[in-house]
């Protein structure tokens, strides 16, 4: 495939410098040892490793959940997606970026994308797997939201995952949505999360979670008790990465992002902050995971708050968001510099960069 968002390049042929099956068994090891997080297996495409599925049962094996996102080639056949579930997986992601053949398959590059993966879909359906659908939002794709919203439905799936493009990689500055497409999209997804079937959870998209405690407080200062205040909110359909919203105004627990929370280990053993922040941090073949997640200066940089430039480091809503790493790094060469996709002016002004 030749996808307009991906970070990556697709290679004919296998990289001499991958990890092995016993390197990649050793990884799960390390990141059980770190605590058990959510394992996601993906690409590229991870059906080309032939070890795929041995990686998989040795991750399930030693108690993670494992989550797999393989592309919609030839090689995801419903027997693949069987041997998957066997194999331990509890959950599938397949990407859909567009409504219709068209609009996919230009997306994504080759014609008959789009018709193989709806057969992917109902394969996933069938085999009784939970299913998470991932749309990336770009200017290609915005104002077909609703009829992917609706086109999914019929698929069943737990989840609606909603990526907005970073350039990076393949990806192009010129196919993000504006800042005020993110808010627009933003606030339609909060509205669509009122009433899907299915939760709705935003990546490279840490704003989002502003707009939901900004709308759900004016919904609850609008029609809440006598004194017009809550000191709970809800927030239903609403899901995301590694954050809730609880407690007073929904600002009790912060969200992750880019190696705050989450890593992206590579094929060749590298560990960056997210697939879309590629600065590698060290490698796996040098040092232990654990190591390079908790002790090396880039991840205890993107994990301290307070060093966030420009008007991410006056935000009142910084520890609940604290802007895209990854597109903030993408578009000035600075990850701790303010996420020029948001359109919000924080309360306090700017601080000097």
């Amino acid at each position: 495939m030749a996808c307009i968002h991906c970070r990556a390049e697709a290679q004919p042929r296998r990289d001499g410098g991958e990890l092995s099956t016993a390197e990649a068994f050793g990884v799960i090891d390390q990141i059980v040892d770190i605590g058990g997080p959510i394992l996601i297996v993906t690409g590229g495409d991870p059906l080309m490793r032939p070890d795929c599925f041995e990686i998989i049962e040795r991750a399930a094996s030693r108690g993670l959940r494992v989550a797999f996102s393989p592309s919609a080639t030839a090689r995801c056949t419903r027997a693949a997606i069987e041997r998957a579930r066997d194999a331990g997986v509890s959950r599938i992601q397949i990407s859909l970026d567009g409504p219709d053949a068209a609009s996919h398959d230009a997306f994504r590059g080759v014609r008959g994308s789009f018709e193989r993966t709806l057969r992917i879909l109902e394969s996933i359906q069938d085999a009784g797997l939970a299913l998470q659908v991932g749309t990336t939002v770009s200017r290609h794709s915005i104002g077909r939201l609703p009829e992917i919203a609706r086109l999914i439905e019929r698929f069943g799936p737990v989840m609606w995952s909603v990526f907005f493009l970073v350039p990076t990689g393949r990806g192009e500055a010129s196919d993000m949505v504006s800042a005020e497409e993110h808010e627009w999209a933003f606030n339609w997804l909060y509205d669509a999360a009122k009433t899907s079937p299915y939760d709705i959870r935003t990546t490279a998209a840490m704003a989002y979670r502003r707009v939901v405690i900004q709308r759900r407080r004016a919904e609850v200062e609008q029609g809440g008790g006598a004194d017009g205040k809550a000191s709970r909110l809800s927030f239903p359909n609403v899901a995301g990465a590694g954050y809730s919203f609880h407690g007073e105004m929904g600002m009790s627990m912060k969200g992750v992002n880019d190696g705050d929370g989450f890593a992206f280990i590579d094929h060749t053993g590298n560990v960056c902050p997210s697939g879309f922040l590629p600065l590698s941090a060290g490698n796996l073949r040098e040092q232990p995971f654990a190591n390079i997640y908790r002790g090396s200066q880039l991840f205890r940089d993107l994990r301290d708050r307070s060093l966030l430039k420009g008007k991410c480091a006056v935000c009142e809503y910084r520890p609940v968001c604290g802007g895209s790493r990854a597109r903030a790094y993408a578009l000035t060469g600075d990850y701790l510099a303010s996420d020029p996709s948001c359109v919000y002016e924080p309360h306090g002004g700017h601080a000097a960069c």
